[in-house]
């Protein structure tokens, strides 16, 4: 068994808005991650990647913002970290 991980940024907090950023990382390979590096995320939405079998294990922390720093570079607010575990090849 390996755990797969998926890091999804939202573009708001829930599950059904877009995504506009991910990683993700195998537990079973030696490649580094892959940091969006596709032209289409991986799944259109976080609710489509739980459709697809993978859990939710941790949502980022929703902290009010002030107007004005709504066009601030920084960190992206809604992140979503998702689980799979699969099986490996005996």
């Amino acid at each position: 068994m390996r755990q797969k991980l998926l890091i999804l940024y939202l573009q708001n907090s829930a599950l059904d808005s877009p995504v506009v950023g991910w990683t993700r990382y195998d537990g079973d390979t030696v490649a580094p991650p892959v940091s969006g590096d596709e032209d289409e995320p991986p799944y259109a939405t976080g609710l489509d990647a739980l459709r697809d079998g993978w859990r939710a294990i941790q949502f980022s922390a929703l902290e009010p913002q002030p107007g004005e720093l709504n066009y601030q570079p920084g960190w992206q607010s809604f992140e979503v970290i998702m689980e799979k575990i699969v099986e490996t090849p005996r």
